[in-house]
């Protein structure tokens, strides 16, 4: 029996890699003669870098950057397709982890460190890009990343407005001339899975910006900077920023994206399992496991769960997955087709318990291995 094992990342415990080999090692257990498949998998979001970086032989390049709050962070991108390809998460350089809980800022939080990533693998000869957007901890409609990239955001008076999204009211001009010379060179692809607008009761600052430290009020001031600064680009560039669907996502880091950088907003998981020729390797399979570390309603909406469930329907085979948590996922999962979902927890256990890698590779693993002897009894093997 052949089957192809694809869990995304169990965040804050296992990597994608960690989990798939926690599954094919259960399922080995169960049966010498299951031929077990694993590729790593992300949905755009956390674990993006890894999976690409290991599916590819890429690699890793280290960097010090500056980070939501101006403090230098060390971040990562990865590095594949012969070095001529960089994968970047956002929130490597700006992410909300970065900053404490009492410390967050949304007024203030840039994204400059993203543009500081994106100049390394220019100036290192990458001429394709893939970022990952989500998890950021800024609403600052990526002017931050611009700066880095050599636009200027200038008040009445010619000077530079300064970091995060509460000076963005202030923007009379944008200046290009210092634009990196090699941005026009490169293609951009963005992993965007929310629809957000830039602006606006579903925005960038009324939907996000709350849990990145806005007030009501402050939240107030993010959404009517984001409009005038959507209406200052249409009004010198001609670039419509609102009517992007996604152009909220990351604290409208979707809209510098595909306003300023002429790039796409694509289904991040969607984007990865074609990068990944997931679907040639469903075509091989006899049954697919996937998973991640809860499947609740969202898993059923650009999830690696959902997305690998979709592939495997298309070529008409089964499909198990496995969850830390299971919230209201029997319901969803099995609309996103999902033949069956099972939790690996075997007993009551704190959070803190249930996150620790050793816990959660062996609850994986007993999981996976009970899973096989129900499939060996099924079929004989």
């Amino acid at each position: 029996m052949n089957i192809l094992v694809a869990l995304d990342s169990f965040k804050g415990s296992l990597s994608s890699r960690e989990a798939n080999t926690a599954v094919k090692k259960g399922l080995l257990n169960a049966s010498g003669f299951f031929r077990v498949d694993t590729v790593p998998v992300a949905d755009g979001g956390e674990g993006t870098i890894d999976a690409l970086v290991d599916a590819s032989g890429g690699r890793k390049v280290h960097k010090t950057v500056c980070g939501p709050l101006r403090r230098p962070v060390k971040a990562a991108y990865g590095v594949i397709r012969q070095d001529t390809t960089a994968v970047i998460e956002v929130a490597e350089a700006c992410g909300l982890p970065l900053v404490t809980e009492e410390e967050r800022d949304a007024l203030s939080a840039t994204s400059y460190g993203v543009g500081e990533l994106m100049v390394d693998a220019l100036e290192k000869g990458c001429r394709e890009m893939i970022i990952g957007l989500g998890g950021s901890a800024v609403t600052d409609g990526g002017t931050g990343m611009l700066r880095a990239l050599g636009y200027q955001f200038l008040d009445s008076d010619g000077r530079n407005i300064g970091d995060g999204g509460g000076p963005l009211s202030r923007i009379a001009h944008i200046d290009s001339t210092c634009v990196h010379p090699r941005l026009k060179e490169v293609v951009i692809h963005t992993m965007c899975d929310v629809s957000n607008p830039l602006h606006g009761p579903n925005g960038a600052a009324h939907i996000y910006a709350p849990q990145k430290g806005a007030s009501p009020g402050e939240v107030a001031l993010l959404d009517k900077g984001l409009e005038h600064y959507a209406q200052l680009v249409q009004t010198q560039t001609g670039i419509d920023l609102q009517s992007t669907a996604g152009s909220g996502a990351a604290g409208g880091l979707g809209a510098a994206f595909s306003g300023f950088l002429q790039s796409s907003l694509q289904s991040g998981v969607q984007f990865i399992l074609d990068e990944l020729k997931v679907g040639e390797r469903i075509v091989e399979a006899d049954l697919i496991i996937t998973g991640e570390g809860k499947l609740d309603a969202q898993s059923s909406m650009g999830k690696v769960p959902s997305g690998i469930a979709d592939r495997a329907k298309q070529h008409g085979r089964p499909v198990i997955a496995l969850a830390g948590d299971i919230t209201a996922a029997e319901k969803g999962g099995h609309e996103a087709g999902i033949d069956a979902c099972f939790s690996i927890m075997r007993g009551p256990s704190s959070l803190q318990d249930a996150l620790n890698p050793d816990t959660a590779r062996d609850n994986i693993m007993e999981t996976s291995e009970q899973i096989g002897r129900l499939l060996s009894v099924k079929t004989g093997l």
